[in-house]
């Protein structure tokens, strides 16, 4: 008989980034076990062969341990870099005049290529240019279709390549590169769960991701420009899920702004019904400390608080000397942040209106009943993973269990706040799945005999967004017994 993991015991989910650090199969399975509840590959370094070993550690970790497990594969976007110099590295002082051009020739300190049209056609006169992760500041002062003219305002050693960020316009480049679309490809055909889209600007960007995924994964937005801030509502519309990157925002917007940013993203996404992850340097000083600083505690705390659904580790684990602790300090805070008589509260400080459907009228109903009866989880029956979605935006002081016939959407659901979710076979009548949902409860160790669950799901059963049922049930001590899967 298969052993069955008992849910976590905390609802914000734990994202863990694979890497040099994680990149053997134990090493995944002791993060997992430490509390990763999903894991990211990042498709900006190395190539597509050295991923392969990563997505076959973590589906054969899901066969071993009986539980769905997440994959996000995270693309690397357009990435904006400067040309080379002829000494490789050069110094610009304040106020000195630097010219960024489209000649290939190696740079100096009065110029260097910049191999990017699409900027000389986007710039305005004023606009800053932020150079090695923003630790340069360019203001321009004049520019034409070959050249852009700008006063150095912090100056500092520049070196080849070194990144570009153009924070206050709008570039007409696609949200996918070449190697996006060939790392998409390659992501889809290993099975990941869900794709990130870097350097979101626009909704259009997300529609053309969705037409090459076509169903494959689900679809999350990182929130890392200004302008996606513009237009946040319409860009969460258009996706499945988001991510607060906080590291290229905090680059391309003055640090004060990034914490109410983060707010206003995770309540957007929240009040929406969309996952929401925070990341970004949340345990930085773990990456070569085993243990992290009061202030980082607190940033994790903040956004547990907050209610995101998730909450992500960077380079802590993925290169970091203690990975394993990180992942076990992250969610040693998101307990003792749930056990908080103050949490419950707290989450629910986004108002989170039902549309006018049953579906979303259940969803909230079976929050209400949850803590009237005192029930012990809610159970809910979904081929999409919709049910789930809206019961969860809900933040029931209760569990979430899923069960669902299709493992994609098993595996998509583990970035839920508050879902453990099961892969099992599908129910044929109500007195069947009554009796699925008793069993499945016990054997998952989510209730015990003598308690009560609240049930969700729609009839016709099996069939798509048709959730029309709530049900409140009490368990029987014999159910384990005649369990049979």
């Amino acid at each position: 008989m298969t052993t069955f993991l008992p849910p976590r015991s905390r609802k914000v989910r734990v994202l863990a980034t694979l890497g040099p650090a994680s990149s053997t199969p134990e090493m995944i399975e002791k993060l997992f076990l430490a509390g990763a509840d999903a894991f990211r590959i990042n498709m900006s370094h190395g190539d597509q062969q050295s991923k392969i070993p990563l997505f076959e550690a973590i589906r054969s970790l899901e066969m071993k341990l009986g539980r769905p497990t997440t994959i996000l594969a995270d693309l690397q976007g357009p990435k904006l870099r400067v040309g080379k110099f002829a000494d490789g590295k050069i110094v610009l002082k304040k106020g000195q005049t630097f010219t960024l051009d489209r000649d290939s020739a190696p740079g100096d300190e009065n110029r260097v290529q910049l191999p990017h049209p699409e900027i000389f056609a986007a710039i305005e006169t004023g606009a800053r240019l932020l150079l090695d992760d923003g630790k340069l500041v360019l203001r321009v002062t004049d520019h034409s279709e070959d050249t852009i003219t700008t006063r150095v305002e912090v100056g500092g050693p520049l070196s080849n390549s070194k990144g570009l960020n153009v924070p206050d316009v709008v570039l007409p480049m696609a949200a996918l590169t070449e190697k996006d679309r060939s790392d998409l490809a390659f992501a889809l055909e290993q099975g990941a769960d869900w794709i990130a889209l870097s350097f979101v600007q626009r909704p259009e960007d997300i529609a053309e991701a969705r037409k090459l995924i076509e169903g494959r994964a689900a679809l999350l937005a990182k929130i890392e420009k200004p302008s996606a801030i513009s237009r946040l509502v319409e860009i969460v519309e258009q996706c499945d899920g988001v991510m607060v990157a906080r590291g290229d925002l905090g680059v391309e917007l003055p640090p004060e702004s990034v914490p109410p940013l983060q707010k206003q993203i995770v309540e957007t996404a929240r009040r929406l019904g969309r996952p929401v992850i925070v990341a970004t340097q949340m345990l930085e000083s773990m990456i070569q400390s085993p243990s992290p600083t009061r202030a980082e505690v607190s940033d994790v705390a903040t956004a547990v608080y907050d209610g995101a659904d998730a909450i992500m580790l960077s380079a802590e684990s993925a290169a970091g000397d203690w990975p394993e602790e990180a992942v076990s300090m992250m969610n040693s805070i998101a307990e003792a942040v749930e056990r908080d008589p103050a949490h419950g509260e707290r989450v629910h400080f986004t108002v989170t209106q039902p549309d006018p459907t049953t579906a979303d009228a259940l969803a909230e109903a079976a929050k209400q009943i949850a803590g009237t009866v005192s029930a012990r989880a809610i159970i809910c029956f979904t081929m999409s993973g919709s049910t789930a979605r809206r019961i969860a935006r809900e933040r029931p002081s209760v569990p979430i269990m899923v069960l669902t016939p299709k493992k994609e959407t098993a595996r998509r659901l583990g970035l839920l706040w508050g879902v453990h979710a099961v892969y099992t076979k599908d129910v044929g009548s109500f007195e069947e799945m009554v009796a699925k949902a008793k069993r499945m409860a016990l054997r998952h160790k989510v209730a015990d005999a003598g308690d009560g669950v609240i049930l969700c799901a729609g009839v016709p059963f099996g069939t798509p967004g048709t959730t029309n049922v709530l049900h409140v049930v009490r368990i029987l001590g014999n159910e384990l017994k005649n369990y049979q899967g």
